[in-house]
């Protein structure tokens, strides 16, 4: 039981994390970024992938050593509802992320770069979707918690 809860506490924190990690790639992301805010945005987002993979692992060690067992979640269309759309969140994620380290590296061969106005709107678009989708995926928790 305590390895249960172990886990469920740091996953939550995690996807909280994750989730806070995006929000503030939201707020970095605005028209006439540059300079060191792109370098930050560029550090941000590799800090979004590597607590995303950090999620997927706690998840993945809750769904093999939590209380649960895998035979609560292996026929839960909740939890696979949520894992799809996590990975849509992930698929999505690719376009801004792109962006950003050709953004960074065009900062280490001009310190005057600026991102194109069109290209910045886009990932806009990418990261709100993503916020959007992740709604989805705690709506997707809370039914898997409760119908089985």
């Amino acid at each position: 039981m305590t390895t249960d809860l172990i886990l469920a506490i740091v996953h939550h924190v995690l996807v909280f994390s994750l989730f806070g990690q995006l929000m503030a790639e939201a707020v970095q992301l605005r028209p006439g970024i540059q300079g060191a805010d792109v370098a930050r945005l560029a550090r941000l987002d590799a800090g979004y992938g590597a607590t995303a993979g950090l999620v997927l692992l706690v998840g993945a060690s809750r769904v093999v050593w939590g209380a649960k067992g895998w035979a609560y979640y292996q026929d839960n269309h909740w939890f696979w509802a949520k894992m799809g759309c996590f990975a849509l969140v992930a698929f999505v994620s690719i376009l801004p992320t792109l962006r950003f380290v050709r953004w960074r590296r065009a900062l280490r061969t001009d310190p005057a770069f600026a991102p194109d106005l069109n290209e910045v709107e886009a990932a806009r678009r990418m990261v709100r979707l993503q916020g959007l989708l992740f709604i989805l995926i705690l709506a997707f928790a809370a039914a898997m918690a409760r119908f089985t």
